[in-house]
């Protein structure tokens, strides 16, 4: 949610761009997206980070009496036979661990005490890569758990690892750097180094964190495939997870200060958020449980044919996206690195499909840089160019400063066209959800739901929407839902005048390939597929199976062409 309105910087679009300005950009675009196409140096000149170490520290080696191991930790054996099911393509390997042993022991117990806390040195990791854990707490002793999430007959995840018992210590107060006000923890000693195994197979994975007195919390990680062929990429959204994160009490939002009355943003933000300290929220799992966990459990449930990555994996390897049919970005999905949103947009221009199932999708413009732990462990978002060092730096390189949005100068590139729609605000936190409202019932993405024209979906719209805005997009686009947005209850300038704005769901294929972009128009589809016994949202697990289908197959468009239809209702 935001703390502020938006500003019309953010919901609207300048009318008619300068044209030498925008044929120049293009021209770099084109450059850069050749670049990660055919692996150029180039792309990765700018960010030299790749390449420095990390950090030496001594890992404290675990002291106190092993705990038992209740768990087998053999590997599950890789089967990569995939069939059509009719939610998507099917894996056989992945139909093969949902079937093992799981447990509800994944989950933080009510009324849990507080007191530990804790980061990993990676955000994903591959079999035969070390990880070590950073722990703070008052504990006298604690011990890990390692739990790969999924289904697993409904319980949600499956132990795949145990630590023994560790000694606890308090760690050192994190610092504060004065005018970015990052916070890092990067003076903590870490508590243990994990080398990954092949018991490890690919996931979303929670290290729970309990100690002696039910001290407990998360820490996240995504174990990736290297050599994936899978149809889907569940990508993590790890570079907004952190940009919400205040721990410390900063984040790209808010921050510890007096500002001025109704500035925006807050003057007090962080400029620079380090990947280095726990996540605030989330139980420490960041935005994994509320905005993501949902569609893994709904794909590991149905045997997707899946594999896992974050938005740092495809920063770092632009290139692995070419080996699949469709992406699919979680929730709130709104801060993107230059490097990641090239890659992507490449490989769509290559085939691969695209599913936004949040709003306000590749809104903010955020880079990486190293910390003392490692590569790419800080991320950088100004939020205004003035202030970016590198608008001064690098005054022709407008693709790598961090304005308030991709649409903001210096780079002038919004993602509105690619996304097929603008985000156009919130609802209020305290607002009740609304209805969403079936537009075009005989697309494909309403097969078997028995919902008609003008069929409500009470309760779906929640937190961000986006918005079909017709002077952005000319190529041909289909609305698949049009649901009206009371002003009352929302903070948007694109429905000012009339009192009320639209959170849309549209399906737009990409020329000349056929890649299918999918954005669902609201922050809560995701929400919406967790286990809820009193709520309607069975027919929002129907659309995700039929969407699943069509994007699992390769170029959505050659299969289902969009069909134009947004001149309805614009």
């Amino acid at each position: 949610m935001r703390r502020r309105a938006p500003s019309g910087e953010e919901t609207t679009r300048d009318g008619v761009r300068d044209q030498r300005r925008t044929a120049a950009l293009l021209m770099v675009v084109a450059l850069v997206v050749a670049g990660v196409v055919q692996g150029s140096p180039w792309l990765f000149a700018r960010d030299s980070t790749a390449s420095t170490p990390a950090r030496p520290a001594a890992v404290t080696r675990p002291t106190g009496r092993p705990r038992p191991r209740t768990r087998p930790t053999t590997p599950v054996r890789v089967v990569d036979a995939t069939s059509m099911g009719p939610d998507g393509v099917r894996a056989s390997w992945v139909q093969q661990e949902n079937a093992r042993p799981g447990t509800n022991g994944w989950q933080i117990a009510p009324g849990a005490a507080a007191g530990i806390e804790g980061f990993a040195d990676q955000s994903y990791a591959a079999d035969g890569d070390t990880v070590r854990l950073y722990i703070s707490t008052e504990a006298h002793t604690f011990h890990i758990d390692a739990f790969r999430m999924g289904f697993y007959g409904g319980v949600g995840a499956r132990e795949v690892w145990q630590s023994p018992e560790i000694a606890g210590n308090v760690q050192p107060d994190c610092a504060v750097t004065g005018l970015t006000n990052m916070v890092s923890c990067d003076n903590w000693t870490p508590s243990i180094a994990l080398a990954l195994t092949a018991a490890f197979v690919p996931g979303d994975y929670l290290f729970k964190l309990e100690g002696n007195h039910g001290q407990q919390s998360y820490i996240p990680l995504t174990v990736w495939d290297p050599n994936s062929h899978a149809a889907y990429v569940i990508k993590n959204d790890i570079f907004t997870w952190q940009a919400w994160n205040n721990f410390g009490g900063y984040d790209f939002y808010a921050g510890k200060g007096d500002c001025p009355t109704g500035a925006y943003p807050i003057c007090s933000r962080a400029r620079v958020v380090s990947f280095d300290r726990p996540y605030a929220y989330g139980d420490g799992s960041g935005d994994f449980l509320g905005n993501e966990y949902p569609l893994v459990r709904f794909a590991e449930q149905h045997g997707l044919d899946v594999t896992y990555a974050t938005d740092l994996t495809i920063q770092q390897h632009p290139s692995y996206l070419l080996d699949h049919k469709a992406l699919l970005s979680l929730g709130h999905d709104e801060c993107w690195s230059l490097y990641e949103r090239v890659a992507v947009e490449s490989a769509a221009a290559h085939g691969m499909n695209v599913a936004f199932f949040a709003a306000s999708p590749i809104l903010r413009h955020v880079r990486l840089q190293p910390s003392p732990l490692g590569p790419q462990r800080e991320e950088v978002d100004y939020r205004d160019a003035q202030e970016d060092p590198l608008d001064h730096e690098h005054a022709g390189n407008a693709l790598d400063v961090t304005a308030n949005t991709w649409s903001s100068p210096p780079a002038n590139w919004s993602a509105d066209g690619f996304v097929g729609e603008t985000y156009a605000g919130y609802l209020e936190p305290d607002a009740r959800p609304e209805d969403f409202v079936v537009a075009d019932p005989s697309a494909w993405i309403y097969r078997n739901t028995g919902l008609h024209n003008g069929s409500t979906i009470p309760g779906l719209l929640a937190s961000d929407f986006d918005q079909f805005d017709p002077s952005v997009h000319a190529d041909s686009e289909q609305i698949l839902g049009h649901s009206p947005i009371s002003m009352r209850d929302a903070q948007s300038t694109m429905g000012a005048e009339r009192g009320y704005v639209y959170s849309d769901m549209t399906y737009r294929v990409q020329s000349p390939n056929g890649a299918g972009i999918f954005d669902s128009g609201t922050n809560n589809w995701i929400p919406a597929l967790a286990p809820c016994a009193a709520c309607s949202f069975q027919a929002v697990a129907t659309m995700t199976g039929n969407l699943l289908w069509l994007f699992g197959q390769g170029p959505a468009g050659r299969i289902q062409p969009a069909t134009s239809n947004w001149q309805e209702f614009y």
